[in-house]
């Protein structure tokens, strides 16, 4: 272990990377994660351009989000944390492949190439888990991640809906993504080319194991899935809610630049509150912070109205975003789990557009709401029995 302030991370087991190591980890995270921010910009205008259908929308979606989800699921699983630098760079160079071969592509082949875009997101976000999974305070370095991501989809959802898309539309938009996935290669050599074992269960005697969590890590992880699927199902149809609404596509994209600003907000507050705040009362506030901006979107709100609770539900949704770790590590104290948590988050925002295609009609999309209403109520319900159980278990071993 390195000694105290030897780095600007400080983990629980091998070396603290060094300040600029620990940059670039959180560049590639910025990277992977980046269409998360922008895909309501970026397949609205397919869906404007009829390049793809409302329904393939959501299709497409899942899509992207499963792959990455399934790709940081296997190498937390079964990769070692060796050679980082060259599976950054070369994954940075097949993502920027892939958004250029995304261009002039419509239906089938979209859904193709956007499935295959997830495979190297998912590498390079595995990349920013194993640091923030094995630091001292994972909730305050996963904060201070996901306001790094938010800014670069801030940056980029802003340049998209005043410059990009407007006069290269969706194809502009692709090749937009290309050059900042090429960021990735400069990154990459500052890497650290490794990262230490996962620390010891302390319940445990015998040294952790890879493979898949315990039964408890597993239902977290089912937890955060549920969670996170609600409002990736609701999210990723904000510009037909808004059409619904009978507001325009320049308003639903000034709505998601003002969701990521608020985003920054939230995640700014998200890491004052890290090692201060317990998890459960943070989850219970978004909880009734989406239930009541999902309510509004229902309302055919003004476009004023609609913009401003496009920016609560972003405020929310990055407060609770690093507080899914130590719910996470809780429940699983070997951290294996916890490896697999941006994962869950991914294939839970992946899960959310599939299932809401499946009852999203062409004409009306307010289905949405009510479908990610009860996923988050359950989402909820499962999180705060992890809690309470968890609680309950020391006192019953004592008695």
């Amino acid at each position: 272990m390195a000694k105290n302030g030897a780095g600007v991370v400080h983990v629980i087991v091998g070396d603290d990377p060094k300040p600029s190591s620990a940059a670039a980890v959180i560049v590639m995270g910025m990277i992977s994660l980046l269409i998360i921010g922008v895909a309501p910009d970026v397949l609205g205008a397919l869906v404007d351009e009829r390049r793809l259908a409302p329904s393939g929308l959501g299709v497409t979606a899942m899509l992207e989000l499963m792959t990455l989800a399934l790709s940081t699921g296997l190498a937390g699983a079964f990769l070692k944390p060796e050679n980082l630098r060259l599976i950054g760079a070369g994954s940075a160079l097949f993502l920027a492949a892939v958004n250029v071969a995304t261009c002039h592509t419509s239906g089938l082949v979209v859904f193709a190439m956007r499935a295959a875009a997830g495979v190297p997101e998912g590498l390079l976000l595995w990349i920013t888990v194993g640091m923030i999974t094995r630091s001292r305070t994972p909730e305050r370095w996963a904060a201070i991640f996901f306001t790094a991501r938010v800014a670069s989809e801030l940056t980029t959802a802003l340049a998209f809906a005043f410059a990009i898309i407007p006069r290269a539309g969706a194809d502009g938009a692709f090749a937009t993504m290309a050059l900042v996935a090429l960021l990735g290669l400069p990154a990459a050599l500052l890497l650290p080319d490794r990262y230490g074992p996962l620390p010891q269960d302390p319940a445990k005697t015998a040294p952790p194991k890879a493979g898949a969590p315990p039964l408890r890590g597993l239902i977290a992880l089912f937890a955060t899935v549920v969670y996170v699927s609600a409002n990736g199902a609701v999210s990723v149809y904000l510009q037909p809610l808004a059409h619904r609404a009978g507001l325009s596509a320049d308003v639903a994209r000034t709505a998601v630049w003002a969701s990521l600003a608020a985003q920054i907000l939230g995640g700014a507050l998200a890491t004052a509150m890290a090692g201060r705040v317990r998890y459960l009362p943070v989850f219970a506030v978004v909880t009734a912070g989406f239930l009541a901006v999902w309510a509004v979107f229902g309302l055919h709100p003004a476009p004023l109205v609609f913009i401003g609770a496009d920016a609560v539900a972003g405020a929310v949704a990055l407060l609770v975003g690093p507080f899914l770790v130590p719910m996470i590590i809780e429940a699983d104290p070997s951290r294996r789990a916890a490896m697999q948590s941006a994962g869950a988050q991914a294939l839970g925002g992946g899960a959310g557009p599939l299932m809401a295609a499946l009852i999203v009609g062409d004409r009306d999309v307010h289905g949405v709401l009510w479908m990610g209403a009860s996923l988050l109520v359950a989402g909820f319900a499962v999180i705060a029995w992890l809690h309470f159980t968890n609680r309950a278990a020391p006192e019953a071993t004592a008695s």
